[in-house]
């Protein structure tokens, strides 16, 4: 089980703040990160929690997966790595000749 969680199906108006006041109930928290779009700087509804080790990790995600939140169900596992992006996306102008 890896230190690091992804949280989904957050309240837009989530604070990390209070993402790690919730999981220090499960252990040491190291970090909390909510992602926000980059255009609005308003929360994509998912963040990130660091545990300081596997077993307070595991501890949260049986605490914390299904568990209500404002009133929204939370999505709580281990994070995957996150994958390579492709830079070449494409879009844009296309010539016409």
């Amino acid at each position: 089980m890896g230190k690091r969680l992804y949280v989904g199906n957050l309240p837009f108006s989530a604070t990390e703040q209070e993402l790690v006041d919730a999981f220090s109930q499960c252990g040491t928290v190291e970090s909390a990160k909510i992602i926000t779009d980059r255009d609005t700087g308003r929360s994509k509804g998912f963040g990130f929690v660091e545990m300081s080790n596997d077993a307070e990790a595991t501890d949260a995600i049986s605490k914390f997966n299904g568990a209500d939140y404002s009133g929204r169900p939370l999505t709580v596992n281990e994070a995957k790595p996150m994958a390579p992006r492709d830079n070449n996306r494409g879009g844009g102008f296309s010539k016409r000749f």
